[in-house]
């Protein structure tokens, strides 16, 4: 049964990574995939002898011996903790996308537009790679993406160049969550689990991150892509802009920053923050849209022409629903194979079969090889359940080098393939962006900026 599982996620990864060519959008083989997975882990429970409690970390011990109503109750209950874990992220994505929307309604992203004096590729990509690095470590890379990619299609026109942008923002977004506790997911289990600490982190990470996202931007400013200067629409500089454009884009591009410190200071999830600042910015939206102020009142005729008016109706009705739901199907299929324990048999098989290498200056009991494999399988399975199976497999106490060092390689081995990483789905969903495309010319770069950063690690632990 374990077998047909695999199959079936195998078919639909190929299925997600031929999109263009079956003609079948991304949503269908991952909703598929994700229903067919769990189905058969429901019916084949039985005949399983492992089960990961993805709450605990660890396998559950003697689950072969338990009766199977026990067993059902636990596929329910990890079927419900996947399902809620999978929300937030979603939830939190509905919220920042909101946001971004209701700027654009408000013609707010022209501001930036207007600051970008320079018509070069090779400019713009340097503005976008750091901003990119910057916003990721401080609003997380999943937002910063979708901050960033926004503001993209108001400068850049032409698709053809966008695209090449978007895979740098990708690369740079990843590499710049690696070093921040709230940069990227991977990150954050590590640093809620008291593997890392923030200062440590910084010190360890900031200077391979750094390379991580310079490497590759350097190398693609050669590239023919981004030589000359990018197209620009002369018509859009003559609409009439909104006299709040500028009041609302650092409204809520404020109330996206405010989230991190919202979640240090109360300690509950992202998206709780996110609702709280998409409710503060949706305020301001109807206020100044000067409608009637009221978002639920759906009984009068009254209320149905302020639903075609409203900037909170209009910016949710333009979210991209497609990518959420194929987001839902993606991550809950993934869920499917770390339930079984799949994800932390590969692992610990990498730990196992890998003789150790360089453990004398790597201060630990743990390969690099295994850490790089682990950043490397990032890019082809998700590196949340990666990073929740080495949590189970390692002992090593609070800011030891391996726990950096997975942060990095979890963190940035997911720009290798588009859908390795929360931002690489999120930019494929927004520009749709092709998997084979992407595998093509921007994964190489990725690679570099990667081995690049996982030496100068190796290199900067001894000193550290």
């Amino acid at each position: 049964m374990e077998l047909a599982i695999i199959l079936v996620f195998v078919m639909g990864y190929l299925a997600i990574t031929l999109e263009h060519n079956i003609k079948l959008d991304k949503l269908i083989p991952a909703l598929i995939m994700m229903a067919i997975c769990w189905a058969l882990v429901a019916l084949g429970v039985d005949s399983f002898s492992n089960w990961f409690d993805s709450s605990k970390h660890a396998l559950v011990e003697g689950f072969s011996a338990l009766a199977h109503d026990d067993k059902m109750h636990l596929v329910e209950e990890t079927l419900l903790h996947h399902l809620g874990k999978t929300a937030e992220i979603l939830v939190f994505l509905l919220g920042a996308m909101t946001i971004v929307e209701i700027i654009d309604y408000f013609d707010g992203f022209s501001t930036i537009k207007g600051y970008v004096k320079t018509k070069s590729k090779k400019k713009i990509l340097w503005m976008f790679g750091i901003l990119a690095f910057i916003l990721s470590a401080i609003i997380d890379n999943l937002t910063a993406t979708i901050v960033l990619i926004s503001i993209l299609q108001k400068i850049v026109k032409s698709r053809e160049d966008r695209i090449w942008f978007a895979g740098l923002i990708i690369i740079a977004a990843n590499a710049g969550g690696a070093w921040s506790p709230i940069g990227d997911v991977t990150t954050t289990m590590l640093w809620i689990g008291k593997k890392v600490s923030t200062p440590m982190l910084v010190a360890y990470l900031f200077i391979p991150s750094v390379l991580c996202m310079v490497v590759p931007t350097f190398i693609a400013s050669f590239l023919p892509a981004f030589k000359g200067e990018i197209e620009t629409d002369e018509s859009d500089d003559d609409k009439k802009k909104s006299p709040h454009s500028a009041r609302m884009l650092y409204l809520g591009l404020g109330a996206i920053v405010f989230v991190p410190f919202f979640k240090t200071v109360t300690h509950l999830p992202p998206y709780v923050g996110m609702m709280l600042s998409l409710a503060v910015v949706a305020t301001f939206a109807e206020i100044y849209s000067r409608t009637k102020f009221s978002l639920t009142d759906f009984d009068s005729e009254e209320s149905d022409a302020h639903a075609h008016h409203s900037p909170v109706h209009a910016s949710l009705s333009k979210i991209e629903m497609p990518s959420i739901l194929f987001f839902l199907g993606i991550l809950m299929a993934v869920a499917a194979l770390e339930s079984l324990g799949i994800l932390f048999n590969f692992a610990d098989s990498l730990k196992q079969g890998i003789p150790l290498m360089g453990s004398e200056l790597a201060g630990t009991n743990v390969s690099d090889l295994v850490v790089i494999l682990l950043g490397i399988g990032s890019a082809v399975i998700d590196n949340v359940p990666l990073v929740a199976a080495s949590l189970g497999m390692f002992s090593e106490p609070i800011d030891n080098p391996l726990w950096h060092f997975i942060a990095f390689s979890a963190g940035t081995g997911g720009s290798m393939l588009i859908i390795g990483s929360a931002a690489g789905v999120v930019a494929m969903g927004m520009e749709k962006i092709d998997f084979f495309w992407y595998l093509k010319k921007i994964s190489w770069l990725a690679f570099i900026g990667f081995i690049v950063g996982s030496l100068a690690f190796m290199l900067m632990r001894t000193f550290i």
